[in-house]
This record gives C-alpha cells, sequence and structure tokens, in this order.
C-alpha cells in the first residue's frame, strides 16, 4: 500500500469513492470535507492550501493522503493527518482520521494505512498522536489497539460517546 496525495490522477477514483460512502450512508472520514465539493479540483486546491500555515482554511494545518493498493491502484481508502490539535480536535476528533471503502473493510487496509501515518507523524515532528472512534466502532478500536493505542478515557459528545487513544512514537 502507498499512501499518495490527491492528484488529477485519481480524480474518477475518488470520485467514485464519495458517491459510494453517500449513498451507503457512510461518514467521509479522513477526507477532509470531500462530500461538500462537486468539483474535484477545487477541493485539491483545498487539500493542498491546507497543508500550510499561511493558506490554511481550516483551524489547523492537515495533510490528507489517498491509500493505494499497489496491486491494481486502487483507491481502497483516505487518510487525514491533522499537524495540531485544537480543542474540538483535542477532545473528539484527535490527529488522524480515515475511512476504508465498504467492501474493501476487513482486510487489514486501516492498519496498513495508521502504521504508514504514524510514520508521517514522526516526520511532521508529533511525538505523542491522538486517535479517538465511537465507543461501538469495534473495528476502529481494534485498529488503533493493534498499532499501540492506550486508551486514555471516553468523553461524550452529544449522543456518542468516544474513546480518546494515544499512540507514543
Amino acid at each position: 500500500m502507498r499512501l499518495l496525495r490527491p492528484s488529477i490522477e485519481y480524480k474518477q477514483q475518488v470520485l467514485e469513492y464519495k458517491n459510494e460512502f453517500m449513498k451507503n450512508g457512510d461518514d467521509l472520514a479522513g477526507t477532509s470535507y470531500l462530500q461538500k465539493y462537486d468539483l474535484y479540483e477545487e477541493w485539491m486546491k483545498f487539500v493542498s492550501d491546507n497543508e500550510k500555515e499561511s493558506t490554511k482554511h481550516t483551524e489547523v494545518t492537515a495533510s490528507v493522503f489517498l491509500a493505494i493498493r499497489e496491486e491494481d491502484n486502487k483507491v481502497v481508502g483516505m487518510i487525514n493527518i491533522r499537524h495540531t490539535l485544537n480543542e474540538y480536535l483535542y477532545n473528539y476528533g484527535g490527529h488522524i482520521g480515515y475511512s476504508v471503502r465498504k467492501f474493501e473493510r476487513r482486510k487489514g487496509y486501516a492498519k496498513e494505512m495508521l502504521k504508514i501515518s504514524l510514520e508521517k507523524c514522526m516526520k511532521l515532528g508529533i511525538k505523542k498522536v491522538l486517535l479517538t472512534c465511537d465507543t461501538d466502532n469495534i473495528a476502529s478500536s481494534k485498529t488503533i489497539k493493534s498499532c499501540g493505542g492506550i486508551l486514555e478515557n471516553e468523553v461524550p459528545n452529544d449522543d456518542t460517546l468516544i474513546q480518546r487513544y494515544w499512540i507514543e512514537l
């Protein structure tokens, strides 16, 4: 698996990814507001701008990556690494958000994506990574734990209970 920045080469696959998630009613976690963009090129610019403090559109800088399966060059997931945390991310969102296509789940991709992302976090100088998931998201909890996540606590967020895990790098 490779994690690559969004490029025009993957336009059609990313649009299919978006449509698939929206059709299934799934959360487009780790896609940096992809659902809000009708034009792929505008989303690519948003993502690129968001990597730099001087051009960011959100409260924190972040890097988005496409998870590409090497055998067939297919987008199987997406991941967003936030370079810092604001209050909301500290409490509920964490440093990393990710999603995997419905028909590609339970194949180890999320774990592989997270491992590669932790290496990228080290390069960004992040020494302690916060990951969160809903308490009923057992697959995500297992993925986080398998990469060294230690549960700190659970916090309420509206009608949901969020688990907060830390991974020391």
